[in-house]
């Protein structure tokens, strides 16, 4: 069984993996069948909740809402679909709760004994996955040799397992990873063992995610360890930071939580938002499906988790922020044991300052670089700076301090504006250090 920890769809519509295979239907439905679905659903509650005692505590509250006539508003089945979602999680405090309507899908699930339409749904599956590359929206080598990854769910390693792994080759030469999980919304746990088991030994068993769930009234129980084998080499002593967001879910949380138990990973940003639980998804009726969560995954550390917490940083910063501040977290701790990175760093240090905290340039400021310097000319569009020259080319010019600009495209020059003595200057800074003149003609 593959355990899909998925992110519930106020934080994104519902996960690629859920995605409503067929619109709700918006024909009436009648009081009898609003009973029915609730005691469908109380039925489905009560055979699959992780926490019996819990779901024991929801079906009389939906019942409740029934007989008081709360639902009387919902005229379709996916008005009902929406609030019996929303009382299921008001009640249980869990937000992987989510009530659907797919007829499609549940037709499917049904199907699934057939081995033609379990490949038919397995290839549209995996179609989709590919439009998607997988989650995968960036992958970058950032100044000063840092690694950069971008994915916005965890896909099923089964289908991902060539993208992940080139996306890890890519970073296997730099001095750091960012791995940045800010928006993204969680998907298959297995994913998150496969990318962490390449911060590990394959020397040493180490135990990442423990838990255990319901399967058909069986309690299973299981534990995802590092993988021995791996395409592409393993980056163990490699500075590793994650970073962490408020619509970070599931998944991407056990995955920052475990690297950050195991002291593999430094977490930046903002605190998460606490969906800890593996879920399933199980049919109601013909119509009706609900998402639910099955088990419990603790930690190999303490054994604990973060539902309803979330999993808190090492260094708390606007999510906004969260990147550049730790590119200077990365360029700075490098810094400290090697010397050639200490002036990669002070170099940077500009740049990265102005993307964490946005220097307050004024427009006179900047219309006093505006002018024609030997061989070029500054001009100023629509509050953007051009440096122009040869009467072709043209890049923007981006205010990282007072009088200093980084040029667009390039990163081992900059240019500042020098005025001494009444006179002014357009000097290019040179990332040796070294600095070409060129005086204003205006």
């Amino acid at each position: 069984m593959r355990n899909r920890l998925l992110t519930f769809s106020t934080l994104s519509t519902l996960s690629l993996f859920w995605a409503t295979g067929a619109l709700a239907d918006a024909a009436a439905i009648s009081p009898t069948e609003k009973a029915a679905i609730i005691a469908a659903l109380n039925a489905t509650l009560k055979t699959n909740y992780v926490f019996p005692d819990v779901a024991q505590k929801i079906a009389p509250v939906l019942q409740d809402h029934l007989t008081k006539g709360d639902y009387d508003a919902a005229t379709t089945k996916d008005q009902l679909a929406r609030k019996l979602t929303e009382d299921i999680v008001k009640i249980s405090g869990d937000l992987h709760f989510f009530v659907g309507v797919d007829p499609k899908w549940v037709a499917d699930f049904q199907a699934e004994a057939d081995p033609a339409h379990k490949a038919r749904i397995r290839k549209e599956e995996l179609a989709s996955l590919e439009e998607q590359n997988f989650g995968f929206d960036e992958v970058s080598r950032l100044t000063g040799n840092i690694g950069y990854i971008r994915f916005s769910y965890f896909a099923d390693p089964e289908f991902a397992y060539e993208t992940v792994a080139a996306a890890m080759r890519f970073v296997g030469n730099t001095d750091a990873v960012i791995i940045d999980l800010r928006y993204n919304n969680g998907g298959v746990l297995e994913m998150g063992q496969f990318i962490a088991s390449y911060f590990f030994s394959s020397e040493k068993d180490q135990l990442l995610f423990d838990y255990y769930y319901n399967e058909d009234g069986k309690r299973i129980e299981r534990g995802q360890w590092v993988l021995p084998g791996l395409p592409g080499k393993r980056m163990v002593d490699k500075p590793v930071y994650i970073l962490t967001g408020s619509t970070s879910f599931s998944s991407a949380e056990w995955f920052s939580y475990t690297m950050k138990k195991l002291g593999r990973a430094t977490l930046i940003g903002e605190r998460t938002a606490g969906g800890a639980h593996p879920v399933a998804r199980k049919p109601i009726d013909a119509d009706f499906f609900l998402q639910v969560p099955i088990g419990q995954i603790r930690d190999p550390v303490d054994h604990g988790d973060f539902e309803g917490t979330g999993v808190q940083p090492d260094i708390q910063s606007p999510s906004i922020r969260a990147l550049p501040l730790a590119h200077k977290l990365a360029l700075e701790n490098l810094a400290k044991t090697d010397a050639a990175q200490k002036a990669e760093y002070a170099w940077h240090l500009p740049e990265l300052m102005a993307k964490i905290q946005r220097p307050d340039i004024g427009t006179n400021i900047l219309r006093n670089v505006v002018g024609t310097y030997e061989g070029r000319k500054i001009t100023l569009e629509n509050g953007t700076l051009y440096y122009n020259w040869r009467e072709r080319f043209r890049v923007a010019l981006e205010p990282i301090a007072p009088n200093l600009f980084a040029v667009e495209g390039v990163s081992d020059f900059r240019y500042r504006l020098n005025t001494q003595r009444g006179k002014t200057a357009l000097e290019r800074v040179n990332k040796d250090g070294s600095i070409q003149t060129y005086k204003r003609l205006d």
